[in-house]
């Protein structure tokens, strides 16, 4: 019997806010595939010191989120890979917003899908796209076959 890996998602940092804190029903079937395993979400650690960041700024002004519930999401779900990208690739493509560089760069050497909102990242789409990557709104995304 064959076996396939499922293929590969960085979901940005607006993208993990959605699913994990707001619920909102545009992510539900990118955390379905998610937590079905049909999709792989990768992620590094510095994506998850972001997060950590942006949801302690946040708790103040939220004092009943669940960040016990989000980081045992964040664990079962997220696989962490620090692993730099192969030496000698292809000069990578540059974001006008240095914060989300970092997405950029993992997923362009390994993922096949950046989600994200943010419309820096979102101007990069069409560069991406030969060289792999796709990057695209939670919106725009059809989920892979089950």
């Amino acid at each position: 019997m064959f076996r396939f890996d499922p293929p590969r998602a960085v979901l940005d940092t607006n993208v993990v806010l959605d699913w994990l804190v707001f619920a909102n029903p545009a992510v539900a079937p990118i955390s379905q595939a998610v937590e079905s395993g049909r999709l792989r979400w990768v992620a590094t650690t510095e994506m998850q010191a972001e997060m950590a960041e942006v949801l302690r700024r946040g708790l103040p002004r939220n004092p009943t989120l669940n960040t016990d519930r989000i980081w045992s999401t964040w664990s079962a779900c997220a696989h962490i890979e620090d692993i730099p990208p192969p030496a000698g690739l292809a000069a990578p493509l540059r974001c006008t917003d240095p914060d989300d560089q970092k997405f950029i760069d993992f997923a362009l050497h390994r993922a096949d899908w950046l989600f994200t909102r943010d419309r820096a990242v979102l101007r990069l789409a069409r560069r991406a796209l030969p060289r792999g990557l796709a990057i695209l709104t939670p919106e725009a995304w059809t989920a892979p076959p089950k």
